[in-house]
């Protein structure tokens, strides 16, 4: 063996050849790739223009439920506003205090008014809903005695903005 061969076998590996013996190139790769990756999707979203829609507000106020008469039916009212930038859909409500409810609206038939159950109600965006005897109510089936100024717990369901919760003050039937 010559001096010259000697002192090659003696010098040290680059720096670059040592990092990737010992991992470290491998090991900077999935950080560095997962933010590329990340950075791409992102770019992706706020692309498609669903990263600048407006989130959804919705407030639930003004609510009330009539005392129960010696009838198995009441009704409660809310005022909803939804100062979102899209509309909302109102899917259901529901109170652990009552037990059964249901979105209802008062149908004359024949003379006779009826309370018929309904769907999902909208809220348009920038709109508001006000509950009323004569329109959209939550029909309470079955009510426990309640006495005035009792607050009720209910939980409004929206497909957007999820449970919203609110309460209701008892009042005497008649007008809101």
């Amino acid at each position: 063996m010559t001096s010259a061969s000697a002192a090659s076998a003696e010098r040290p590996a680059p720096l670059w050849r040592r990092l990737a013996v010992s991992g470290g190139v491998r090991a900077a790769l999935v950080p560095t790739g997962t933010c590329a990756a990340v950075l791409v999707l992102l770019s992706l979203y706020t692309a498609s223009g669903a990263a600048g829609e407006p989130p959804q507000n919705i407030t639930v106020s003004d609510g009330r439920i009539f005392r129960p008469t010696d009838s198995a039916l009441t009704s409660a009212f809310f005022s909803i506003r939804n100062t979102g930038g899209t509309k909302d859909v109102l899917v259901s409500v529901s109170s652990l205090d009552l037990g059964v409810t249901v979105l209802a609206r008062t149908v004359t038939e024949n003379g006779e008014n009826d309370t018929k159950p309904i769907g999902p109600v909208t809220v348009p965006a920038g709109g508001s809903l006000r509950m009323e005897p004569s329109t959209i109510k939550v029909a309470v089936l079955d009510p426990p005695t309640l006495e005035l100024g009792k607050e009720i717990r209910f939980d409004l369901w929206f497909r957007n903005s999820g449970q919203v919760k609110a309460t209701a003050v008892t009042v005497s039937p008649g007008p809101l």
